[in-house]
């Protein structure tokens, strides 16, 4: 039967891309790292690594048994942080995975309000450009929490958390949008240069999509992979920008206007089967405080003018 120790040689070896390194980062000799992998070869029934003149590559076996080894692996760290855990919720780690748009937005409010009941509790945050690549990382055991769009195909829990809006963001002097106007008609714009998202960044679909459903394909005028970064460039001139409204900070001086037709994006948290009490705590904070949209951009878009053709 595999072991964890077997599962952890593994994925040293890989990560390491050397036997050699890998012992020495594991303080055992080679001989023992190379029998425990074969071992674990022969339980599996196949070959793992292909052993190469001066690293190693994953066979296709490999590759597959790779994602559930870091689970595992994963898995027995928060149990053994579980039963050091003495007073329920009050310390231990959560680790939590999400898209950096989240990060900026939803995120952080939650965060602060769970600080406040659970100050003993650390949080580990990994942050992922795309939808794919936090369901990829959330698959390997990267975290006890995913929060994002809803991922395809999860075989475990998934938690509706809201919908977010999106929004256009022009610079206040833009002359496309009279100053009553709180929509947009997106065909309006189809000339405009885009303040874009570097094509690994998963709002740069987001935004292709909304354009191809008005008709056009967006121009960029500068590209950014940081989400933090377009609604000030879009304000500074650069172009137009479609974000999602909880990244906006307050006394933000661009223009915000909701797009027509609208831009949503549905929220989640997810999580693999047989979440412990404190992932499913946190959940349920994200579930109280998750802000889609927030109050000061809530306000800016109060009026129901369209800015159309």
């Amino acid at each position: 039967m595999s072991t964890l120790r077997q599962f952890e040689y593994l994925v040293a070896v890989v990560d390491e891309g050397s036997f050699t390194r890998a012992a020495e980062l594991l303080h055992v000799t080679q001989p023992a790292l190379s029998h425990q992998v074969r071992a674990l070869e022969r339980d599996v029934g196949g070959p793992l690594l292909e052993r190469l003149a001066r690293s190693v590559r994953l066979t296709p076996m490999g590759r597959a048994l790779l994602p559930h080894a870091r689970a595992a692996l994963a898995d027995a760290e928060r149990a053994r942080l579980a039963a050091r855990q003495a007073s329920g919720l009050e310390s231990g780690e959560l680790r939590l995975a999400t898209v950096y748009s989240v990060s900026l937005g939803v995120l952080p409010p939650v965060l602060r309000a769970w600080r406040r009941q659970h100050s003993g509790v650390q949080i580990r945050l990994f942050e992922h450009r795309h939808t794919a690549e936090l369901k990829a990382a959330m698959t390997a055991g990267q975290a006890d929490l995913a929060v994002g769009p809803p991922p395809s195909d999860w075989d475990g829990p998934v938690h509706a958390l809201g919908v977010e809006e999106f929004v256009v963001v022009l610079p206040p002097e833009d002359p496309v949008a009279d100053e009553n106007a709180t929509r947009i008609d997106l065909a309006m714009l189809s000339g405009h240069g885009w303040v874009h998202y570097s094509q690994e960044n998963g709002l740069a679909e987001v935004l292709d999509q909304a354009c191809a459903s008005a008709g056009f394909q967006p121009q960029a005028a500068v590209r950014t992979e940081q989400t933090a970064a377009a609604p000030m460039l879009a304000a500074a001139g650069l172009g137009s920008a479609l974000v999602p409204a909880n990244i906006i900070p307050p006394h933000f001086d661009g223009r915000l206007l909701r797009p027509d037709p609208p831009v949503h994006r549905t929220l989640t948290a997810y999580t693999r089967r047989g979440a412990d009490p404190l992932t499913t705590a946190f959940i349920d904070a994200l579930a109280r405080k998750a802000v889609v949209l927030p109050d000061h951009v809530r306000r800016r878009l109060g009026s129901s003018a369209v800015v159309s053709r």
